[in-house]
């Protein structure tokens, strides 16, 4: 296939997901049972100047037959997406909301050049700094998903007056957190996304430019020309590196603790930035939580569902119900929300309010690693069944990403997802508990501590939690990677051959282990594309020319557990 044939599939692909999930929003709202004042409405397509003079292209949307009305605006980078907009500003409309999609700078009919991030704090509060001069907006709700929920991040700590609220979905202020766990990469999300918003067209293949080495290399290599911004993203391995320290993802990582407007943050269990969002909420002052609200629900990044076992009834993945409700307490009730935390409760199909985030820790179920590749609560046994655990990591065979909370490009590996059989690789140990005689209901951080040793200076250890049903099947629950040199203290080196101790933490989770599954731990070294996948050499992952066998072996016993938080 030629390159121009690429773009076309390429184009067309991306036109058909745009046709449904237009159709699925414009469903959800005819679904929702909010209908509001119905009227008629009119769009008038306009540009808005900047502070430097760029124009901005803009849509808006009127209520007919009101000189006032509360006004929802977007900012977004994704012109290609103008159908779904044309939804939801139609259908806004008809419910007495005026609306505005403002297109970023740099992408589709807007003036500029696209720089990814850094230009939407500046011209966001231009553009709102322009309505709220409007005499004919009488308040203003800010929304979005992902980058668009971004754009709403940017500026939320600086908002003019008539801003009353923000409902940001699938994002969060923690870029670090988004880009990396334990010095790996996450590929899936930001490879991915380079690719596709590179600001010119990209053919190469997405798996060949995640193994290209030296990956420093691949913009210029495979993708037609050097993205400065793909490596600071690809260099700044620590959360203490100046990228991260210093500017905007500095800036932006405490807008959360400065925001004084009320907050409706939504992510899911199984979106990439999961983490990051978490964190942000954490991140918000006391008083403004006092009046925001948080969904955490179970589908992936674009509000799919992605549950491979059971029927679920409850999920309540879309967010126009939520749009609607959020905006009309706050915009036309007038009304300050009152803090609400609800999360979709794993394997009960229901949701629960919760007190605070992250829910307090009441007690801990402690799983010791076995020689015997057992799992058990009893210090006896832990104590009878030591010993070591070995096998063989080759970067260039690493284990494929298949259950997922890390995953974007491929998104059809994000969710709780079958898992194949035990040992399903030479370089997967699994780990099997005896049946469970009554429910454990998980919730927070999973944590997996390995007393590990390896003949290379540097390598990575992965661990996926699985419930394995009383049929025998397994799927999984969390997963999380570490690398040897993250878990070292500051300065210090591994010397091959030494056994240290390493901790693998995955994204907090609400989920019920129930009667009769047992608790599957299966341990490798990789997990690819979800992380990069590790060289087996010390020293920055993008800057690795070669790659080489890692000899690794797990100490068995009390040194070696998985602990499970419990409510």
């Amino acid at each position: 296939m030629t390159d121009q044939e690429k773009l076309a599939a390429q184009e067309a692909e991306r036109a058909r997901k745009n046709r449904e999930e237009a159709l699925r929003v414009r469903k959800q709202f005819d679904d929702c049972g909010i209908t509001g004042e119905p009227c008629g409405f009119s769009m008038e397509e306009t540009y808005l100047p900047m502070a430097d003079g760029i124009r901005l292209y803009m849509r808006i949307y009127r209520p007919e037959g009101k000189s006032a009305y509360p006004v929802l605006i977007q900012r977004s980078c994704y012109p290609h997406q103008m159908e779904i907009y044309e939804v939801y500003g139609e259908e806004l409309a008809k419910r007495g909301y005026g609306y505005i999609l403002q297109v970023c700078r740099g992408t589709g009919q807007s003036e500029g050049e696209w720089y990814p991030n850094v230009n939407e704090r500046a011209d966001g509060l231009t553009t709102l700094e322009w309505l709220n001069a409007q005499d004919w907006c009488e308040s203003i709700g800010y929304f979005g998903a992902s980058y668009l929920a971004l754009t709403g991040w940017a500026i939320a700590d600086a908002v003019p007056e008539k801003v009353k609220g923000m409902m940001l979905t699938v994002y969060g202020t923690d870029r670090f957190k988004s880009a990396y766990e334990k010095r790996l990469f996450r590929h899936d999300i930001l490879t991915g996304w380079s690719m596709s918003n590179a600001g010119h067209p990209v053919t190469a293949d997405y798996l060949e430019s995640c193994r290209y080495r030296p990956h420093v290399k691949v913009d210029e290599a495979l993708w037609g020309g050097k993205l400065d911004w793909y490596q600071d993203y690809i260099h700044s391995v620590n959360r203490s590196d100046p990228y991260w320290q210093h500017g905007w993802w500095k800036q932006l990582a405490e807008i959360p603790s400065k925001t004084k407007v009320p907050i409706f943050l939504i992510d899911a269990w199984y979106d990439h930035h999961f983490g990051s969002a978490m964190n942000t909420y954490q991140a918000l002052n006391a008083e403004t939580k006092k009046h925001s609200w948080m969904d955490i629900g179970c589908w992936n990044h674009s509000s799919e569902e992605c549950i491979d076992w059971g029927e679920q009834h409850n999920l309540e993945n879309g967010d126009v119900k939520r749009l609607l409700e959020w905006f009309d307490l706050l915009l036309k009730e007038k009304k300050l929300p009152e803090k609400r935390i609800r999360a979709y409760v794993m394997r009960e199909d229901r949701w629960q309010e919760l007190e605070d985030w992250p829910v307090p820790k009441k007690e801990e179920a402690v799983y010791c690693l076995t020689a015997d590749k057992g799992l058990t609560e009893s210090k006896e046994e832990t104590a009878a069944r030591a010993g070591e655990v070995s096998f063989d990591y080759d970067p260039e065979d690493p284990c494929p990403s298949h259950g997922a909370e890390s995953c974007f490009t491929m998104m059809e590996e994000a969710g709780s997802l079958l898992q194949p059989a035990p040992d399903y690789r030479p370089d997967v140990v699994s780990f099997l508990s005896e049946p469970l005689t009554e429910e454990k209901r998980i919730a927070g951080g999973i944590k997996v501590h390995l007393t590990v040793k390896t003949d290379v200076d540097d390598t990575a250890f992965s661990a996926k939690l699985c419930e394995v049903f009383p049929d025998g099947k397994a799927y999984n629950i969390r997963s999380g990677i570490t690398t040897i040199a993250a878990d070292l203290p500051e300065g210090a080196e591994y010397h091959p051959g030494d056994a240290v101790q390493v901790t693998v933490d995955f994204w907090d989770i609400v989920w019920t282990l129930q009667p009769g599954s047992r608790i599957r731990l299966d341990i490798s070294s990789s997990d690819f594309p979800q992380y990069a996948a590790h060289s087996n050499y010390a020293g920055i992952w993008a800057d690795q020319e070669k790659t080489r066998v890692a000899h690794q072996t797990i100490c068995a016993g009390e040194g070696s557990r998985l602990v499970l938080p419990l409510l």
